[in-house]
């Protein structure tokens, strides 16, 4: 397991999130569900979306109906 650090959020938010976990039963803590949330938005940014080449060609066609191309 990696070392861990501490961040700040408010209290409100903070009273959410517990509330949050506690009804969903999905997670342990406030924490773990900090940090699942904080990975799955760090992994969509850093993931690039490829298109196929039939979804580019179609990317294509509208960009010159739209007179971009």
């Amino acid at each position: 397991m990696s070392e861990k650090v501490s961040i700040e959020i408010s209290k409100d938010l903070y009273e959410k999130l517990k509330k949050f976990v506690e009804e969903s039963g999905e997670f342990k803590s406030v924490e773990e569900f900090v940090d699942f949330v904080l990975r799955e938005v760090v992994e969509e940014e850093t993931t690039e979306t490829a298109y196929t080449p039939e979804e580019e060609e179609e990317i294509k066609r509208r960009l010159r109906a739209l007179g971009y191309l």
